[in-house]
């Protein structure tokens, strides 16, 4: 491979909570299938800190168990699962250096966007995925399959044109996933060919089903505690014990968190717990997997009354904030947060109103700043509130939680007023309980949500809209770094310090830190480049310029 240099800079992570910068990892060769990009970019997202604290632990670290063979897998060397270091690294632009001479889809010269979420590779707990069992972008070259990245008629590398700063295309990936947590469509009947579960307290009669089964016909039908012959022909009796996991609806007539505990271990993926409570109450707070909600798109319905058609007939048919309704965004400040809230201000839906929560102040302005003048020319509401000083208080129609703490979660949902629905959009790792008022989630009719990732669609929509000067993600930038700032930069998302994403150009092996408000000090020839402190094409080329007359970049 002409040009391509036998080495270079890579972060690598080798263990729970261990990192190094690696200045001498090797270029790896490429097979007839596979690709060599060069990255120009890559963002730094809150989950690669849950990689780096769960590592091999991750379901994302895990092996692939199926949409390629064994041989295939050793044939990449970019792949990586369990204890084997790995590079992070899933929000990058890059371009393609070399390509194998039975590649097809791509060829040289191309500027791609990777979509990271393989999910035609799934592992035991997820997928594949770039950046955790597949070596990601924080590192000068990266090794691509073209089998991991065409599948099923789907390109998982989206092609770019050269308008667009590095940075403004590395931040689609980021607001994809912000777009994909109110655009997922979600399922109001039984899953058709699903397996069905039905449980019953004693002496409970388990009505509504007929209505239920009508809509949609389950491949299988399991129940527990009741006469099979109540339910239909295909029904069978189980033990509640015997039962593993992998059932996509399962309809409780009962009131026992107990049982509603145990019941949420045999969901499967993209499963619904329907609770029928028929006037009974909860005696307690349950503790439900809300990393399941985030990655499994698990979800949790019910109704006070006897009939599970009701609970199912009250599912939105998707995320989407609607027209009117109150909207608190908890822990806006943050990177995250500074896009689901300006993305709320421009949506365009008549009638909401937006608090912006969060609990550092000098964040808060950042967010005002950045938020306010878009807002006011809608006409949208924005409120930014501390609520350490400024408790929310309850009868919010739509809540968005940022912040990874269950007990967060839980007081979301505590705020919920008549059909809100709560977005989890906080990462928890699967296995996260929270204590959840499941009381008042039926009762209210609250819809509790959460998404992983983002789909192709969801790209191409928010790459149109940089390319064609609609959105401009940069407004979302608060840092740039070379290699030997990752430490600092990983250490700012861990503690939330950091107003904006931070941005690593790989390329730049000796370059630390640099918040956008601090270049007129340390890099005045970028700092003048800037538009009114945003990031710009102009500002990037000159920080990518040769170092010679500018100084130490360290």
């Amino acid at each position: 491979m002409t040009g391509i240099p036998a080495t270079q800079h890579a972060i690598q992570y080798t263990g729970v909570d261990r990192f190094e910068h690696n200045d001498h990892k090797a270029v790896d060769p490429i097979g007839p299938t596979q690709l060599l990009l060069r990255v120009e970019a890559c963002g730094i997202c809150f989950s690669d800190t849950k990689l780096l604290h769960a590592f091999e632990n991750h379901p994302r670290k895990l092996p692939v168990i199926a949409g390629l063979t064994a041989t295939q897998l050793a044939e990449i060397p970019s792949y990586h699962p369990d204890l084997e270091p790995t590079v992070p690294g899933h929000e990058p632009v890059a371009r393609v250096v070399a390509a194998g001479a039975d590649v097809t889809h791509f060829r040289v010269g191309d500027r791609v966007l990777v979509q990271a979420d393989w999910r035609h590779l799934p592992t035991a707990a997820s997928s594949g995925a770039f950046g955790y069992n597949f070596e990601g972008a924080l590192q000068e070259y990266v090794v691509v399959d073209e089998r991991m990245v065409v599948a099923g008629g789907d390109e998982f590398l989206l092609r770019v044109s050269e308008t667009p700063s590095a940075a403004a295309v590395a931040l689609v990936e980021p607001w994809a996933t912000v777009e994909a947590a109110y655009s997922r469509a979600e399922r109001n009947t039984l899953k058709p060919g699903g397996q069905l579960l039905v449980v019953a307290d004693p002496g409970v009669v388990a009505g509504g089903l007929a209505g239920l089964l009508a809509q949609a016909d389950p491949a299988g039908i399991s129940v527990v505690g009741i006469d099979p012959a109540q339910v239909g022909a295909t029904a069978v009796a189980a033990e509640l014990d015997q039962l593993a996991q992998g059932f996509d609806d399962i309809v409780y007539y009962g009131s026992g968190a107990d049982v509603i505990e145990r019941l949420s271990g045999l969901l499967g993926n993209g499963s619904l717990l329907c609770v029928v409570l028929g006037g009974r109450r909860l005696e307690r707070r349950v503790r439900l997997d809300v990393g399941r909600v985030h990655y499994d798109f698990v979800r949790y319905i019910g109704t006070t009354g006897d009939d599970p058609q009701v609970a199912y007939r009250e599912i939105p048919a998707s995320g989407e904030i609607r027209p009117g309704d109150r909207v608190a965004i908890i822990g806006a400040a943050g990177p995250m947060g500074l896009m689901h809230t300006m993305r709320a201000a421009v949506l365009d839906v008549p009638g909401i109103t937006i608090d912006a929560t969060d609990l550092n102040d000098s964040r808060l302005r950042h967010l005002a700043d950045v938020v306010a003048p878009a807002a006011a020319r809608r006409g949208v509401p924005v409120r930014v509130v501390n609520s350490a000083s400024e408790p929310l208080q309850p009868g919010y129609t739509y809540l968005t939680c940022l912040v990874p703490a269950p007990a967060v979660l839980a007081q979301a949902v505590d705020l919920a007023g008549d059909g809100a629905i709560v977005n989890a959009f906080a990462g928890f790792a699967t296995g996260t309980l929270a204590e959840l008022d499941l009381q008042r989630i039926i009762e209210r009719h609250v819809f509790l949500i959460g998404t992983s990732g983002s789909e192709m669609a969801d790209l191409a929509s928010v790459l149109q809209k940089v390319e064609s000067g609609v959105l401009d993600t940069s407004i979302s930038l608060d840092a740039v770094t070379g290699m030997a700032g990752f430490g600092d930069a990983i250490t700012s998302v861990i503690e939330r310090t950091s107003g904006g994403k931070i941005m690593v150009y790989p390329e730049l092996h000796d370059l630390g830190l640099v918040r956008l408000v601090d270049l007129p000090e340390q890099l005045p020839g970028v700092a003048a480049l800037l538009d009114d402190g945003r990031w710009t094409r102009a500002a990037e080329q000159e920080l990518l310029a040769p170092a010679a007359g500018r100084g130490s970049q360290g």
